[in-house]
């Protein structure tokens, strides 16, 4: 007996939920699992978990901050990239600032991070582009005057004139939008002291890894808040410095959690 027409694509739907189901919804699944306990894979697919006094403590993938209850860098621990997630390395929240390489917002906020590393590790945290307090560096400039928009009045601006036109802090509040946006060069170096990644987010704002130039600029600092020569610190930076991926991609990176576990066991 031939089924109505209407009854046998029921049916045909149900056969094609069945089947999907099985191997989408089980099969699928379940082989992606077995995958994952592959020699070599299953500590990954486990979340790299780090154990500390067999407590886990973080994962080798996922970077953490070391830093007091006020956020104030603990000087005895090497210290992260800075992260646009969440919070801060907030796995849930997984991000960049969004903020493009010209934005005058991501600029003022690297000027002030690299002044605050730079005072923490004891270099010169000038960078171009930044005002001698951490500012960005950027002019509003208008027909008879300009303002200096990220030192909020009562700083002095960085510079006094700008092409003949007399330069004031800015005012709270002041809508800034009628004047041209103008970067000022200043004479700072232009290979700054502070490395790049000390003062920018990554991508995923969860990086584990900082540069090996970054690990160097901190090993003075941790060495004498550990009050440990400077030689065994730099030691177990290069024990802890991974090479690059696949032997050409990418830089050496060292990875800031097992540094400073390696610095608390030793």
């Amino acid at each position: 007996m031939r089924l109505p027409a209407w009854l046998a694509q029921h049916l045909a739907a149900l056969r094609a939920l069945v089947v999907l189901t099985i191997v989408l919804g089980l099969a699928y699944p379940l082989l992606m699992v077995a995958v994952a306990h592959i020699p070599g894979l299953s500590g990954p697919a486990g979340g790299s978990l780090i154990e500390h006094n067999g407590k886990p403590v973080g994962s080798a993938l996922v970077g953490q901050s070391f830093t007091d209850d006020k956020g104030n860098p603990l000087k005895q621990y090497f210290q992260s990239r800075p992260s646009a997630a969440g919070d801060g390395y907030d796995p849930t929240s997984t991000s960049a600032s969004n903020l493009g390489p010209e934005n005058t917002k991501l600029l003022d906020e690297v000027c002030g991070r690299s002044k605050a590393v730079g005072e923490l590790e004891g270099v010169d945290g000038a960078r171009p582009y930044c005002t001698p307090d951490g500012h960005a560096a950027v002019l509003a400039v208008y027909p008879g005057h300009a303002v200096s928009v990220y030192q909020t009045c009562p700083a002095t601006p960085f510079v006094r004139s700008y092409e003949g036109r007399p330069v004031e802090c800015a005012k709270q509040g002041e809508d800034l939008g009628g004047g041209v946006l103008t970067p000022i060069r200043g004479d700072a170096p232009a290979n700054p002291a502070v490395p790049a990644d000390a003062v920018t987010a990554s991508g995923s704002g969860l990086d584990p890894h900082i540069s090996v130039a970054y690990a160097d600029l901190q090993i003075k600092r941790v060495a004498a808040a550990r009050n440990r020569p400077e030689a065994d610190v730099r030691r177990l930076v290069a024990e802890h410095t991974d090479g690059r991926t696949l032997g050409f991609i990418g830089e050496p990176a060292v990875n800031v959690l097992e540094l400073n576990l390696a610095l608390d066991r030793s």
